[in-house]
């Protein structure tokens, strides 16, 4: 038999756990809109023996975290530069067949890979980006980086 002290604080001690128990069940706040990360996808494919990337002006929520899915169907590694864009400060996560290259401005895709880089945009404006050969640097494919202000 238990002795009645010993009761007492095991019946309080059941109390406070299932009162902190009940606190860990509160509904975690909605995200902002700010914080939500829409999926956009960016393909690389040939065009005349040379890489070119889709679309060519790729459009993101300025200021915003953003997932960008990168596909290359190329038969070739492609460096995606966007110069500030994939600097560490500004990449969350990156995963897949990506590998951030040393000049910080851009991520290998490796030949047929995939990713995705979880990124945080600049601020709001048009910005160059470019897709470029591994083997043929000379002609990179130049795009567009349009971040637009957020409706929200």
């Amino acid at each position: 038999m238990i002795p009645a002290c010993t009761r007492g604080a095991l019946a309080a001690l059941f109390v406070l756990s299932g009162g902190l128990a009940l606190a860990e069940e509160k509904p975690s706040p909605q995200p902002k809109a700010g914080d939500a990360m829409p999926p956009v996808e960016l393909t690389i494919d040939l065009e005349g023996g040379k890489p070119r990337c889709s679309p060519a002006e790729l459009r993101l929520p300025a200021e915003t975290n953003v997932a960008l899915r990168v596909v290359n169907r190329a038969d070739r590694p492609v460096t995606l530069t966007a110069p500030g864009q994939f600097e560490n400060r500004n990449v969350l996560h990156a995963d897949g067949d990506l590998v951030h290259v040393m000049s910080n401005e851009g991520y290998l895709v490796k030949q047929g890979g995939t990713g995705t880089l979880k990124l945080r945009t600049l601020a709001a404006g048009q910005y160059p980006y470019a897709c470029t050969g591994v083997q043929d640097r000379v002609a990179p494919f130049k795009g567009t980086l349009i971040l637009a202000p957020s409706a929200g």
